[in-house]
């Protein structure tokens, strides 16, 4: 059964779907990724470049879990590059926010939900360092697993694995819906 997108509600995406990774295991995922961060770091404030939408929470708990105990000191703004415009599949990327924060000689920490193939990824990095970022560094909370990135591209800091199918929660979203769910799911059919 194939589910259409434009008219499934989330209850339904949901009974289709096998939860991934549960809150706890997202939660120690972003902490391991923080002690990483932190040490690669040091002494530097870091600007913390959300990509909008998907990555908010994960820049969010990020953030947070960076701001334990010895916190990193962070400087925040976000960008807003889109290549799925609710859909299901990329197209070209469509730039709706650019940062205020000037990038010249800053040490740029994108954030993003997922690193799928990198499309959009790869462009938001190399347009930091058109900007004159001194280095730009990947932060994803999954990393889908396929053979189809970008050439180049990889993460520097991964939290979770998932497969190569549908995935939501947690940032991502099922058709605009489930981007709030405290976990990662996939869906069987996709």
């Amino acid at each position: 059964m194939s589910l259409d997108f434009a008219n499934t509600d989330l209850a339904t995406a949901l009974a289709s779907s096998d939860l991934l990774h549960d809150r706890c295991a997202i939660d120690a995922a972003i902490a391991r990724i923080a002690v990483s961060i932190h040490a690669d770091y040091a002494g530097r404030r870091p600007l913390l470049l959300t990509v909008m939408h998907g990555g908010m929470l994960f820049a969010s708990e990020l953030a947070l879990a960076l701001g334990q105990g010895d916190a990193l000191d962070l400087e925040f703004d976000f960008v807003h590059a889109t290549r799925y415009r609710s859909g299901t599949s990329g197209s070209a990327l469509q730039w709706k926010h650019r940062p205020a924060t000037p990038l010249r000689g800053r040490h740029v920490l994108l954030a993003d939900d997922i690193l799928d193939e990198g499309y959009t990824l790869d462009a938001v990095r190399s347009w930091c360092r058109e900007q004159g970022a001194a280095d730009v560094r990947i932060a994803v909370l999954a990393w889908k697993r396929h053979g189809r990135l970008v050439p180049g591209m990889h993460a520097d800091y991964v939290g979770v694995e998932v497969p190569d199918r549908y995935v939501y929660g947690f940032g991502m979203d099922f058709h605009e819906q489930g981007r709030n769910l405290p976990a990662i799911y996939a869906l069987r059919d996709a």
